[in-house]
């Protein structure tokens, strides 16, 4: 798991060759292919995907039911766009016999007219009335997609043919608009990218792995919808480090740390003038003494006397553990979103000069841009291994607390490297007049760097996920093995 990285290096083969080659440029692309997910199970649905999956969802109950278009929508909106639980349902539901109205009355104006419309259920209704009651429906949102017959406590659905029939384009633009995104919203097993401005949508194919790349570039979890890959830490941990970061509970802690109760009614009291003489705010106005919290008239010795207290020694301890860790997640999250500007900045504008300036091809120039996109990844990474160490190290014992201080030591040390070399060393051929003769050199070390960087970090985040559980063991395999070589 350690970094290192040498010029001097021949171990590395194949890869090497690739890298001593400055005219193999698909081996520079597959060498500095970004950081993604290690388990893709997933897949990106365009819109056009979405509607051949929805359609042939539809054709599919069609033929197996030998039902209309518009039930099998009915079943497929009721059992959460799922063609097996519609057929599960189907076959054992009880068998119903509607009866037939024998007058064309409108059940709501109750009026006699030659434009009723009945339903499978049997109840009349006339035209205008239909009309009203699903344009009404479709105005108040998704719910009109479950619509049911206006006759009080009848569970039949109208459909989709009842909604083509009576209602406007408008009405029915609406309409359909909901229906396709049900099929994304209802499914378990699909979800929007939460991107702004995506319309393409994720189909999550298995539970190993919650990270998920949008085809868009947008990275988020799958599981709780995080609008950010946090891996390594679990849903559970980001939701209390959230709750923790918006919440007072830091506020209580300072009210601990830097307050005290008065001894009559407990409210917290802060001192903010030199005199120990306190008094408590009305109702109470006791009167007591800063330092012991005795009566202001105590007998002499008793505030010099040392009584061992814990609780505030506790919360102070407290706050600098999460102050520490905090104050880390926050320059790595800000270096983040300066990563991320600074890699939109070498595709809209470095690479082209580097195209200029030093003679390169634009796939010779874009490791630049990879540069940048796997320090973000890293940053991201870095950001939320302190939030693991937050929650995950908290009462471990000290030996595995200092294996991962060592290897996000190690990790923070590679991605420093990196992040020089793509930031400080990159400047100087970027500001050059002419084509630059090391420039060759300097690129396949940014190479180099970049895809051992990214080797590092996936093992990290690796060992992480796993809980140092394979590092531990790989670990003891090793030093038992230096044991028996020294024996």
């Amino acid at each position: 798991m350690d970094f290192y990285y040498s010029d001097d290096d021949d171990e590395a083969g194949e890869e090497e060759e690739l890298l001593n080659s400055d005219s193999d440029e698909a081996g520079e692309e597959e060498l500095l292919d970004p950081v993604k997910p290690r388990h893709k199970i997933y897949r990106c649905l365009k819109p056009e995907d979405i509607k051949n999956l929805q359609q042939n969802d539809i054709s599919d109950v069609c033929n197996v039911l030998s039902v209309s278009r518009s039930v099998a929508c009915t079943l497929l909106i009721q059992n959460r766009w799922m063609p097996s639980s519609v057929y599960d349902t189907w076959f054992d539901r009880p068998v119903v016999e509607f009866k037939k109205t024998q007058t064309e009355i409108c059940n709501i104006c109750y009026e006699i007219a030659n434009n009723t419309l009945p339903t499978q259920c049997g109840h009349l209704f006339c035209f205008d009335c239909w009309k009203t009651y699903i344009s009404v429906s479709i105005e108040n949102g998704p719910g009109c997609l479950t619509l049911k017959c206006p006759e009080p406590d009848c569970q039949s659905n109208p459909g989709i043919d009842m909604v083509d029939l009576v209602s406007s384009q408008d009405d029915k633009n609406k309409y359909y608009q909901y229906l396709y995104r049900s099929y994304v919203e209802s499914s378990p097993n699909r979800k929007w990218c939460p991107a702004p401005g995506c319309d393409f949508a994720i189909a999550f194919e298995g539970v190993d792995s919650f990270d998920v790349t949008c085809d868009c570039g947008f990275k988020f979890c799958y599981k709780c919808g995080f609008n950010e890959s946090h891996s390594p830490l679990d849903c559970d941990a980001l939701v209390k480090w959230t709750k923790k970061n918006s919440s007072e509970e830091e506020n209580t802690n300072w009210i601990l740390s830097y307050t005290k109760p008065c001894p009559k009614c407990k409210r917290s009291i802060e001192k903010n003038q030199g005199c120990s003489h306190m008094r408590c705010r009305p109702p109470c106005n006791y009167h007591f003494c800063w330092l012991c919290l005795g009566p202001l008239n105590h007998p002499s010795g008793r505030c010099n006397r040392y009584v061992e207290k814990d609780d505030r020694k506790l919360a102070r301890e407290n706050l600098n553990r999460y102050m520490h860790y905090f104050e880390r997640w926050n320059a790595n999250d800000k270096s983040m979103k300066m990563a991320l500007k600074d890699m939109d900045r070498a595709r809209d504008e470095l690479v082209d000069r580097l195209i200029d300036i030093q003679k390169q091809s634009r796939v010779q120039a874009m490791v630049v841009v990879d540069a940048w996109e796997q320090i973000a990844e890293c940053r991201r990474v870095l950001k939320w291994s302190y939030v693991y160490g937050f929650y995950r190290m908290s009462g471990r014992a000290r030996w595995k607390s200092d294996f991962f201080e060592h290897l996000q030591g190690v990790a923070e040390m590679a991605l420093e490297r990196l992040h020089h070399c793509a930031e400080k060393e990159m400047a100087e051929y970027l500001s050059a007049n002419d084509a630059c003769v090391g420039f060759g050199e300097f690129r396949r070390k940014l190479v180099r760097l970049t895809s051992v960087t990214k080797n590092y970090f996936e093992n990290f985040i690796r060992a992480l996920e796993n809980n140092l559980e394979e590092d531990e063991i790989a670990d003891k395999k090793v030093k038992k093995k230096k044991k028996i070589m020294n024996d």
